[in-house]
């Protein structure tokens, strides 16, 4: 038997590769989305031109607000027309708007949360009919209540009172708030709860200890949402109250567009001033505001 003595061939070498070249110059930077980037400056334009256009007319005389530019820089401002609106009872419609704001929330607070809570961790009937019942409250509209509204504040007795105006708008806040935190309150695991209620936990302290701690996101939002309903409401206390002691901001406003129907820089400035301080309440809340509108809740 006869082999093969023919010598073989050196295995091939991988031919070397070639290193890269290196690059030269700073890398390219991304330039992001430029139609968001674009989109947002107009968002942004439109937002406060008219912000703009409402404390620079504020700070003009009478006849520049009337005969000039309205968007030019005043060339003689003044604080003139804040004081005309403060020596105008003006604190007073403050201070009653803000006893109303602070009331309102306090209550849809007190109300809503156990509410919430309850259509929750119940499994009942009952607790589904008061959830679907509460709802429902979002679809009525105040105006086709405010008859019925009339006669049950009158037969009360808190006809012309800061409670005319008080109740109505935490009952009209509150389906919304009890929406928004049964839905926080459904964030938190089950495995909590069940954690606490092995440690002998009641009911009460699961919804204090763990349910309010876990729902800060949504109790903000609640807070925020019942105080500005508070502070923007015009219908109540037009129609509930009468006496100029009784007065808020809003029917405070529009008094003033009446009594100084031809002096636009005090109507806006009655209206600056009315936007300072809610617009500062929503500065501090407004990470949690957002968190609860998006339904983070506590997490």
């Amino acid at each position: 038997m006869s082999t093969d003595t023919r010598p073989t061939a050196p295995p091939r070498r991988a031919a070397p590769i070639a290193p890269r070249a290196r690059r030269t110059g700073r890398p390219r930077r991304s330039l992001g989305n430029p139609v968001a980037g674009i989109g947002s400056l107009i968002w942004l334009v439109i937002v406060l031109v008219p912000l703009y256009t409402l404390v620079s007319a504020s700070l003009m005389r009478q006849d520049e607000a009337l005969n000039g530019d309205p968007l030019a820089i005043p060339t003689d401002p003044t604080l003139e027309n804040y004081g005309t609106v403060l020596n105008s009872g003006f604190l007073t419609l403050i201070g009653n708007t803000a006893i109303v704001a602070v009331a309102t929330v306090a209550i849809v607070l007190v109300l809503s949360v156990p509410v919430a809570y309850v259509a929750v961790r119940t499994r009942s009937r009952l607790s589904s009919l008061a959830f679907r019942t509460f709802l429902l409250g979002v679809a009525i509209p105040a105006q086709a209540v405010i008859v019925p509204l009339y006669l049950m504040i009158g037969e009360m007795g808190l006809y012309d009172t800061l409670w005319a105006i008080i109740l109505p708008t935490a009952a009209f806040a509150m389906p919304v708030a009890v929406l928004v935190l049964s839905g926080t309150m459904r964030d938190v695991s089950e495995e909590m709860y069940e954690a606490m209620a092995l440690d002998g936990a009641s009911s009460v302290r699961m919804l204090w200890q763990l349910a309010v701690p876990m729902s800060k996101a949504g109790i903000s939002t609640v807070a925020i949402f019942s105080a500005l309903q508070a502070w923007n409401g015009f219908l109540f206390p037009l129609i509930l109250t009468q006496s100029e002691e009784q007065r808020v901001l809003t029917l405070g406003l529009f008094n003033f567009m009446s009594q100084f129907g031809v002096n636009i820089p005090a109507v806006l400035a009655a209206i600056v001033l009315s936007v300072i301080p809610i617009f500062a309440v929503y500065l501090v809340a407004r990470r949690a505001l957002i968190d609860g509108l998006m339904g983070v809740g506590g997490k």
